[in-house]
């Protein structure tokens, strides 16, 4: 008889289709049950959910989160996902599909202040947590069962009961041996699910499914392996590790590893940030270089704002732009050495567009900063091109200490008010 656990009542019980102690059906059995420690937790439609609970009158409605009919759907409740609403859908796509539904526009703050409270919940079990995004997290459940006196899936269990209950939300677990089968696990029964993929089943469970659960393998790398002949796990099985690597690079190792269901990857608390940006949606599309340029500035001060936070300073400025046909330009350039100030991200993002100003009308203008490093370990020399630039950068980092002072209106660029 297996090990299994009653995911209601969270009592240890032999196999059964029911638990025999409160006679729910959500029992959950496997041969490793008790032996499995990394898991990964995803909250159920996070977003949705929240103004679900905080707003009992759309409970029972199909909700959109997103930003207008000009924006793109950030999630979409499960009753809205029937229909066919999917995240990153331009809204008035999704519409079409769901017109009756209920559009709430994101609130940050709320989500946020949720997620911390979650996080806390998870904390309570185990110091090695890796977040993903608001809802979401790998954990390391290794060597927790002697201080909690109860296996890794009980634990887990135990966590989304809690948050059903203190927080009114709920989310699925997914436990492995490795974070790549953990993550898969988690969105096999959703919502409120809780699936298990063990080391003896790991082949056969891969084996015909398609390449499409690797991470990294979006639709652009998918149709690539597709013309390979590379559509399932079994195809990668037949290759050659040097031939995935010569055809395929880093991404060819990644592969051959994945499709045996290897991943060494740890859980880390303290996993680096590669990249911070922030983007925007316009109401109706624009090629105004004025309305543009007001705001890349803003961007650029958001940017900036979460690098001086982290006390971060990146060398590569990436300018993202969406046409009104919805194809996505991407420049960028290389610094020559790291900033974290606004000044610099601008004045580089503003090159980039100018470059690419003739290909508008565009719906969407995002900017960020990649290749990031401590800013302590760098120094600003400020640029041979631009000898104003350290003045600039005095003067910004004055504001700086201002607007910590008396609030983000207190100073204000007349640019940001394009």
């Amino acid at each position: 008889m297996h090990p299994a656990l009653c995911r209601d009542c969270l009592s240890q019980i032999s196999h059964s289709a029911r638990c025999p102690k409160c006679g729910s059906p959500r029992v959950l059995s496997h041969p490793e049950l008790n032996t499995l420690t990394i898991a990964h937790m995803d909250c159920d439609a996070f977003f949705a959910s929240v103004e679900k609970r905080d707003n009992p009158e759309i409970r029972d409605l199909p909700v959109i989160i997103g930003g207008g009919k000009r924006g793109v759907v950030a999630t979409a409740c499960y009753i809205a996902r029937i229909k066919g609403v999917r995240s990153a859908m331009p809204m008035f796509q999704a519409l079409k599909l769901c017109p009756e539904a209920v559009v709430v526009r994101p609130r940050m703050a709320a989500y946020a202040e949720v997620s911390r409270a979650i996080r806390q919940m998870m904390g309570e079990l185990t110091p090695a947590i890796e977040p993903l995004s608001l809802d979401e997290a790998f954990l390391d459940m290794s060597g927790t069962e002697r201080l909690h006196g109860a296996p890794p899936a009980l634990m887990m269990a135990g966590l989304v009961e809690r948050m059903e209950r203190e927080l009114g939300l709920t989310g699925s677990v997914g436990l492995s041996h490795n974070k790549f089968l953990a993550k898969i696990a988690s969105d096999l029964d959703k919502p409120r699910g809780f699936s298990i993929i063990g080391k003896a089943e790991t082949g056969s469970f891969l084996r015909d499914k398609p390449v499409s659960l690797i991470w990294g393998v979006g639709k652009s790398f998918r149709a690539t392996l597709a013309r390979d002949g590379i559509r399932t796990f079994n195809d990668l099985l037949r290759r050659e590790r040097k031939d995935l690597a010569t055809r395929y690079g880093t991404m060819g190792e990644r592969l051959w590893h994945l499709a045996r269901g290897m991943d060494y990857r740890r859980v880390s608390s303290s996993a680096p940030i590669k990249s911070i940006s922030n983007e925007t949606t316009f109401f109706e599309d624009t090629g105004a270089l004025t309305v543009l340029d007001g705001h890349i500035w803003r961007l650029s001060e958001k940017v900036a704002d979460r690098a001086k936070k982290r006390t971060l300073s990146g060398r590569v400025v990436t300018l993202k732009l969406k046409q009104s046909n919805h194809q996505t330009l991407t420049r960028r350039t290389t610094l020559y050495d790291p900033s974290q100030t606004a000044d610099r991200i601008y004045s580089t993002a503003r090159i980039l567009l100018e470059s690419v100003l003739t290909k508008g009308p565009f719906r969407l203008i995002g900017v960020g900063l990649s290749h990031l490093e401590p800013t302590e370990a760098t120094e600003s020399f400020g640029d041979l091109l631009d000898p104003e630039a350290q003045a600039r950068e005095k003067v910004e980092r004055v504001s700086d200490k201002i607007r910590a002072k008396f609030g983000d209106d207190a100073i204000r660029k007349g640019r940001s008010l394009r």
